[in-house]
């Protein structure tokens, strides 16, 4: 990161956790720039931003102060619920402000071309911004292989409908995965196989077996924090899904949505290996930004271009979204922001794993290690029912999901578990929680 960025990204986290309240002075430029070790010119730029996003104000002769916000305060959870279940991301995070003056700068820039009917690939400018911004995690490709979506789940709902080169029909899917598109799938009538993955991984050998005789259009998977695992596969297994979508011909659809929720250290996506043209990489902007914004990036391989394109046939995404979003990269907000969510995030996480190394520690819940995204599985023994463990922490003011709606209807290797989301649960409700929950499924919630 450069040192700008982070001396501006320190500066807003003081701001938002309270360090500098409203109406309080901030440093001198001298002093600041003494404190984060940078030149007078890189504090003076740093608060100017601050200004034009209307976090501070200056008073002449007298220094910068921080501007009071309406209603000011985090958002607290609702009636003291402890929310495990929500996959939202934390209210509290939203980069309001910044979006805001990438909203505006974005009305300024393009003007005239916000109110046409724009191109069915999407805003040129976002897809050349997009270019080295995808290669900076191992995704090379030119702006024509890129489309921008109206989320990650239009470009799924296209690829499952549309015809493949390779002229075979069944999707093949992680068991457990994504509820919403096992649904879609089912309701539109979708060939579709599951094939099992647990917080070890996945069976290569039965995926093989899967691309080798199954009839496989596309392998749908989520390389990384899995929705609802939390796990990751590792790059040996990423290796080894790569060469045997070229070696079968069988297409890969890398679900990569929480690519920016990750740590620092370096995750090359399944497309990164491949040499055959077979993955398909989807990237949501949602997660990072505010579930509203609605866009997605879809890079494809060139046999699937012109269908692709056909059976997207209109621009259905905001231009001036689009717009804002090209703005909000370039000027470097969207890194500081990953680099913000990533650490709060990462947090609670680790917040999370005390808590169950403090109280699971006869080990009843079988837990994966998982230390980023926010996502992680609880699976629980046999014994435990599922439906009365829900009500009973439901009545005390504890929200989880149950893992039943992750599996195909038809699919009955099942594991019993709670998938627990810390994107909403404050950091310090998160040890009462996990201690609830371990009470209950050891005695309260069986049947």
């Amino acid at each position: 990161m450069r040192k700008y960025d982070k001396v501006l990204m320190e500066m807003e986290q003081q701001i938002s956790g309270g360090s500098y309240r409203s109406g309080h002075k901030l440093p001198s430029v001298r002093s600041a720039a003494a404190r984060y070790g940078c030149s007078v010119s890189t504090v003076i730029r740093a608060y100017r931003e601050l200004e034009q996003k209307h976090v501070i104000y200056s008073i002449p002769q007298s220094g910068y102060y921080v501007v009071e916000q309406p209603g000011e305060g985090s958002l607290q959870a609702e009636d003291g619920i402890i929310d495990f279940g929500s996959a939202s991301p934390d209210l509290n995070v939203f980069p309001y402000l910044d979006f805001q003056h990438c909203l505006n700068k974005a009305i300024d820039t393009y003007k005239y071309h916000l109110f046409t009917y724009g191109e069915t690939q999407g805003l040129a400018a976002l897809r050349q911004t997009l270019v080295p911004h995808l290669a900076d995690t191992q995704v090379f490709a030119a702006p024509g292989r890129i489309f921008i979506t109206s989320g990650v789940q239009q470009a799924l709902g296209i690829l499952a409908k549309m015809p493949f080169p390779n002229g075979k029909e069944t999707v093949l899917v992680e068991q457990p995965s994504y509820d919403i598109y096992l649904r879609f799938l089912e309701a539109e009538g979708i060939p579709v196989s599951g094939i099992p993955r647990s917080g070890d991984g996945i069976d290569l050998q039965l995926l093989e077996e899967y691309f080798r005789t199954g009839g496989i259009k596309f392998f749908y998977t989520m390389s990384r924090y899995h929705n609802p695992l939390g796990t990751s596969y590792t790059k040996e297994e990423r290796q080894a899904i790569a060469r045997l979508a070229g070696k079968y011909d069988v297409y890969v659809v890398e679900d990569d949505y929480m690519a920016d929720l990750g740590d620092s250290r370096p995750f090359d996506p399944i497309a990164a290996f491949d040499r055959s043209g077979h993955v398909i990489y989807l990237k949501s902007f949602s997660k990072i930004i505010f579930p509203g914004l609605s866009l997605g990036a879809a890079v494809l391989p060139e046999p699937l271009l012109p269908v692709f394109k056909a059976h997207k046939s209109y621009m259905d995404t905001s231009l001036l979204s689009q717009a804002a979003l090209d703005i909000y990269i370039k000027n470097g907000m969207y890194e500081r922001h990953k680099h913000k969510i990533h650490t709060l995030y990462a947090e609670r996480m680790a917040r999370l794993n005390e808590a169950l190394l403090r109280y699971n520690s006869a080990g009843l819940i079988e837990v994966p290690r998982v230390d980023s995204g926010i996502y992680i599985q609880m699976k629980l023994p046999q014994t435990v029912n599922l439906e009365q463990l829900e009500k009973r922490l439901y009545k005390r003011k504890i929200r989880v999901v149950s893992g039943k709606g992750f599996y195909l209807s038809g699919y009955l290797e099942r594991e019993k578990f709670l998938r627990i989301s810390i994107s909403r649960a404050r950091p310090e409700q998160i040890a009462t929680g996990v201690a609830a929950i371990v009470e209950e499924a050891s005695g309260g919630g069986w049947w």
